[in-house]
């Protein structure tokens, strides 16, 4: 029975859980109480006994902060299963599909079930370049990122959408479809810069801060493409985009660093304590200096294909000081937003480097999806832990299964053992999106059939529908053929 002394009743109480705080202390508490009100979390530890208008048992439950997802891509949730894992072709698909076939349901369709799959792994923030691959940016129509935009809202999450100028040199042609007809059109640098101004007026802070939206402008002086374009261009495209940034104080997030490419970055004055700069893999003793130097965060993609090719030099970064966060780089030919899986390939990716079992423990792959990932993207004071005063985005891990006993060692359970299929309840400012995994805002299958219809149209304007066989050699040989 409450007690009446304890105090006016709050919104929402969560009881008799283990709380994995990642609070300045690193507490983990047992048989805990977290109390929500209007959204923020009011108390965390004992219960006080405290009066709540709704009630959560913790029983067999691990509550954490909501995980954030620090780098993805808004569209390839409809076109990851394509090419068969065959890199180029599957970039060459991406360049395709979001210059010439696409339409504003495409990205809603895409949104909906990539947030839709975001928050049943228990991700309740999470950044996507608006398009992506070969730096094809799907700024072309302000509608694509309206559609994205408004479709992330109604599932319920935080999101976080990166726009900006593709690669040049411009224009391009791009293809809008519009009542089933494609209608061609070419878009130039300015037209891209006034979408994606257009976006950030309409969409930075909406939804009560749900929704964010950050810059992003392709790498530039990397060795493997060139950078095509006068230095003049280069440089106009860096100068209007920087403008915009400090106007609104945004973040500012590039995808593909390697090799030299952050010092030049930096020589273009794309670094400081708002960059956020994704993959950096192989990265020169002048980049390090670059991004130390400079205040920016890194963002981590395990499980990508850059990090096959190379290695980002995460736990050198970290002992330097650098914010490092982890990134799904979702969707792709091998990879979705299971942060889960996220944090045990960067574990055991970078033990296998060094052939130690104790480097990056999962304390530390916890932290890089929750409160390093909330100071990468300016959001440590809202979100990334649990503690009095900050947002109640909170996931609960139902850990009475198999895989997840005996039942001790909580954060060494939920970092290795746990999976996306565990989340039981996820409540974003205190709203519950989904409490028994069954999900409050939207209707799954509908979410699922509107996305199979967007893909099967989009396949049929591009002409790629032969990208979905799957090839003999999947079977029984070492490798593929490229």
């Amino acid at each position: 029975m409450a007690d009446p002394a304890a105090g006016p009743a709050v919104d929402l109480k969560i009881d008799g859980a283990t709380i994995i705080t990642v609070d300045a202390e690193r507490r983990v508490i047992e048989n805990g109480a977290v109390l929500v009100d209007k959204g923020r979390i009011v108390a965390v530890g004992a219960d006080d006994g405290r009066p709540a208008r709704e009630r959560l048992d913790g029983t067999d439950m691990v509550v954490l902060p909501g995980l954030i997802d620090g780098h993805a891509h808004a569209g390839h949730g409809l076109v990851k299963s394509l090419g068969a894992g065959r890199s180029g072709t599957w970039f060459e698909a991406c360049e395709r599909i979001y210059t010439r076939a696409t339409s504003a349901s495409f990205w809603r369709a895409e949104a909906r079930l990539s947030a839709l799959e975001r928050l049943k792994a228990g991700v309740t923030c999470g950044l996507s370049l608006m398009g992506g691959g070969p730096d094809i940016m799907a700024t072309d129509d302000v509608e694509n990122g309206n559609a994205w935009a408004g479709a992330v809202a109604e599932v319920g999450i935080r999101g976080v959408l990166a726009v900006g100028p593709g690669r040049p040199p411009f224009p391009r042609e791009y293809l809008r479809w519009d009542s089933g007809t494609g209608v061609a059109r070419t878009v130039g640098l300015d037209d891209q810069l006034a979408v994606s101004r257009d976006l950030v007026e309409a969409w930075h802070g909406a939804q009560d801060g749900r929704l964010q939206v950050a810059l992003a402008t392709p790498v530039f002086g990397r060795t493997d493409k060139g950078d095509g374009a006068p230095a003049a261009e280069i440089e106009r495209l860096v100068a209007t985009v920087l403008e915009l940034r400090a106007a609104h104080g945004l973040r500012l997030t590039q995808d593909g660093h390697h090799s030299g490419t952050l010092a030049a970055a930096r020589t273009l004055g794309l670094l400081g304590p708002w960059s956020l700069m994704s993959h950096s893999v192989d990265l020169t003793e002048a980049d390090i200096a670059a991004v130390i130097e400079t205040g920016a965060a890194i963002v981590h993609n395990p499980s990508a294909v850059m990090s096959i090719r190379g290695r980002c030099p995460v736990t050198e970064l970290i002992e330097a000081g650098v914010c490092v966060l982890i990134g799904s780089d979702g969707a792709a030919p091998d990879r979705g937003y299971d942060m889960f899986r996220h944090m045990a390939q960067a574990m055991h990716y970078h033990r296998r480097h060094f052939r130690d079992p104790l480097v990056l423990p999962p304390g530390k792959a916890l932290e890089m999806v929750t409160i390093d990932a909330a100071r990468g993207l300016g959001l440590a004071d809202e979100i990334g832990s649990i503690e009095v005063g900050k947002r109640a985005d909170l996931v609960l891990v139902d850990m009475a299964k198999p895989h997840l006993y005996p039942p001790n060692m909580p954060v060494t359970r939920i970092a290795h053992f746990a999976n996306a299929a565990d989340v039981d309840t996820v409540i974003v400012d205190g709203e519950i999106l989904m409490r028994g995994r069954r999900v409050a805002n939207v209707d799954e299958r509908e979410v699922l059939a509107e996305a199979a219809v967007e893909c099967e149209q989009m396949l049929a304007r591009s002409g790629l529908h032969h990208l979905t066989a799957e090839p003999d050699d999947y079977w029984r040989g070492a490798r593929m053929a490229d």
